[in-house]
Formats: structure tokens, sequence, C-alpha cells
């Protein structure tokens, strides 16, 4: 087994594709129209679906509304150099909610960025990418 994806609901399709891509760097791997559900899904991330985890955005195109669950926390992304990554981030228009720095009691320096839906992204830093 392995995890394929994870679905977010955007209210702004193109603002929201435009962040992942732009900001965090990913690219699209697949978009699709459902005409008869109206909706449309566009699957990003950094590498093929078959060897990594992908982002699923999901536009329903009534532009309803939606609220953030109380039970979804955040998705997590490896970087390195994480506060120049954040530096790139801010100076794109991210927003980055909790500057780089050590989890508290860890050695693991994170942050956490918002994108345009509210949602929340930790960035890890990781020595190995």
């Amino acid at each position: 087994m392995r995890l394929l994806h994870t679905m977010l609901r955007v209210e702004n399709l193109e603002k929201s594709v435009e962040f992942y891509t732009k900001v965090l760097n990913m690219r699209i791997l697949r978009r699709k129209d459902y005409e008869s559900g109206k909706f449309t899904l566009v699957f990003l991330g950094y590498d093929d679906e078959s060897k990594s985890h992908a982002i699923e955005l999901t536009h329903n195109w009534d532009n309803r509304k939606y609220e953030h669950g109380s039970y979804f926390g955040h998705f997590a992304i490896g970087v390195s150099g994480i506060y120049k990554v954040c530096e790139e981030i801010e100076a794109k228009g991210g927003t980055v909610s909790r500057k780089p720095g050590p989890l508290s009691g860890s050695k693991s320096v994170i942050a956490f960025v918002k994108d345009p839906d509210g949602y929340s992204i930790e960035l890890i830093e990781q020595d190995n990418l």
C-alpha cells in the first residue's frame, strides 16, 4: 500500500493552482473538467503520481463556500534550506504563518505556510533533499 493523494476543496481554482505551482514549485500532473458533475480536478506534485504523493484540488463550479473541518490539521513538505525557502515564499506573495525555527523540545526545524484557502502546510527541514 502507499498514500496516493490528499484532496482539498478550493474556492478559486486558478488562484490555488498559481499558489501551488509558483509559490510551492509543484507542477500540474493532470487536470480534468467534469461537465456532468460541474467540477474540476487538478492534481499537483513534485514527481509522477506513480512515484510520489499528490495534492488533488477540487473546485465545484457553483462557487459554494467551505468551512474548514476541525479534524484536518495540515500536510507536510520536506524542504532543504527552510529559511531561504520561507523568504522566497513571502517574496512570491505567500503567507508564512509560523516563521522557521526549531520545534519545541526537538532538533527539527519547521515552518507553516497558508494556501489561498487557508489550509496549513508544514515545511520540515530535510538534510537529504
